[in-house]
């Protein structure tokens, strides 16, 4: 499988205003990164996203019973946004942004490369079950 995974990202920079992207394991490492945005504050940020979507999760309850499904993550800070998303199983996609990002065009972006993130990440099942003949 390929390990590359910097189209990923590179296809939601293209969004007008998206600054930085991280590719974040649930348990907070960094799986890749975007160029811009230097190894340690992306590791860094890692481990935060991962802890925010945690977060996100255990409250999810709190818009209703039975609602609580938790899809995405949007911070405003004075300076932008930032976008958290699932991106498969254990995975997830963080983006910052401008203040003037078009957020529509940011949250269908992100949903579009995950789509095609799992499907690059998936491994068809072995017919044969490993042994051989």
């Amino acid at each position: 499988m390929n390990t590359d995974l910097s189209w990923v990202l590179n296809d939601v920079l293209e969004v007008r205003g998206a600054r930085h992207a991280v590719l974040v394991s649930g348990d907070g490492l960094l799986l890749q990164r975007s160029d811009d945005i230097s190894r340690d504050d992306a590791e860094t940020n890692a481990a935060a996203m991962s802890s925010m979507q945690s977060l996100s999760r255990a409250v999810a309850g709190f818009v209703g019973a039975g609602h609580g499904i938790w899809k995405q993550t949007l911070l405003e800070y004075d300076g932008g946004w930032i976008f958290l998303i699932a991106a498969g199983q254990g995975a997830y996609l963080a983006v910052s942004a401008a203040l003037d990002v078009d957020m529509e065009a940011m949250s269908f972006r992100m949903q579009k490369t995950v789509a095609a993130l799992s499907k690059a990440m998936s491994v068809a099942p072995r017919s044969d079950n490993g042994v051989g003949a």
